[in-house]
């Protein structure tokens, strides 16, 4: 870094700025000097990045998703890959750009007040967000939404890795609690051109859990619903594009399966149940298809800042995740989605969880002792 950057320099203020754009391709070359550490090949920077690419094939697929559900209400036949790729890709660009230009703003005058380091926390949440809103909410909307997710929900706890919830999820529940009408409805899962008409009324209705008056009740069949052929937000329809992302996030050591699996457990076990007691006509595992669940469950529920630490304790925060999520689900029907509370209820339990498995096994390991 030039010396007019350094502590005692004429622009030291910038410092933080500076110090993010230099170091964003590459390692700094600070080292500890003092002390025990565990020396690992593997940052921040390095995890961030498996995450984003991890997400990537949901979002390819969502962006020709995007073209493909529009063609279908413009009464288009065929599949047409780049073309439909292009307009879903059209139409989330300008979404990633309020994403990140005003999230890492907000970050980079931050850092920039505090005098610390920037943070590259943002670049995951910042590449979630225009993956779990609908293509057509308008930009203004997101720019208030993200700005109130970075600001109230995260640097107001002191930046990344003190949040208590998820940044990418807070944004969504700001958008769904304050503007209602366009994060559910009839037409805001496709992307329309202006001054266009939809051919057919059914292609631009509301997503699978959303019909039927919020019973999660939907026509579409198992393979629709696994490859991702289905209206909702841009990441989160193709089951087998996140599973990708999910053996990547596994295989790397990056999310924990156990949440995953609790996740899961937690759905079927509450989802059984229903099935058993007539309360839902939908399979327990047609539910896992449905919906935010499968991206919520790889990508959201694992963020290692806002889920349990413990090994038992991802187990319970998975379990509680899939258990409320359901619940919503089947029970409130003016919320037919239900992972995103889930989510974010688990996030705000995940201390007291962690805080009950820790107290458990050392009242059990004092125990031991004194009967030794």
């Amino acid at each position: 870094m030039n010396k007019i950057f350094e502590k005692g320099g004429k622009l030291y203020w910038l410092h933080s700025t500076v110090d993010a754009f230099e170091t964003f391709l590459h390692v700094p070359g600070t080292v500890t000097r003092k002390g025990a550490h565990v020396r690992d090949a593997i940052d921040l920077k390095r995890i961030l990045i498996i995450v984003i690419l991890a997400a990537v094939p949901a979002a390819v697929f969502g962006m020709w998703n995007i073209g493909y559900q529009h063609g279908l209400a413009m009464g288009q036949t065929g599949l047409h890959i780049l073309e439909y790729f292009w307009f879903g890709l059209l139409k989330t660009l300008p979404l990633f750009i309020v994403s990140y230009a005003v999230g890492l703003g907000i970050e980079f005058a931050a850092s920039q007040i505090r005098g610390e380091e920037v943070s590259e926390g943002y670049l995951v949440s910042g590449f979630f967000i225009p993956l779990i809103v609908p293509v057509d909410i308008p930009l203004w909307m997101l720019a208030v939404a993200v700005a109130f997710a970075v600001l109230v929900g995260k640097e107001f706890f002191g930046g990344t890795g003190m949040n208590i919830w998820n940044p990418a999820l807070l944004t969504r529940a700001f958008l769904f609690f304050s503007y209602p009408s366009y994060m559910s409805g009839s037409d805001c899962w496709i992307a329309f051109k202006k001054g266009e008409t939809p051919v057919a009324d059914a292609f631009t209705g509301a997503t699978p859990l959303a019909l039927e008056g919020g019973s999660a009740q939907y026509g579409t069949g198992f393979w629709d619903l696994f490859i991702g052929t289905v209206p909702g937000s841009v990441g989160e329809t193709s089951v087998i594009a996140i599973l990708l992302g999910a053996i990547i996030l596994i295989w790397t050591g990056v999310a924990s399966w156990k949440v995953m699996a609790g996740c899961v457990g937690g759905a079927l076990l509450v989802g059984g149940l229903a099935d058993l007691a007539g309360v839902s006509t939908m399979p327990c595992y047609m539910q896992l298809l449905c919906g935010g669940f499968a991206f919520g469950t790889v990508f959201m529920a694992t963020d290692p800042v806002t889920s349990a630490q413990t090994s038992c304790g991802k187990w319970i925060y998975g379990l509680l995740i899939g258990i409320l999520c359901m619940t919503v689900r089947l029970f409130n029907p003016g919320y037919a989605e239900g992972m995103m509370l889930a989510i974010l209820l688990g996030n705000t339990f995940a201390p007291l969880i962690d805080h009950c498995v820790t107290s458990i096994a050392v009242s059990r390991r004092n125990k031991k002792y004194k009967a030794a």
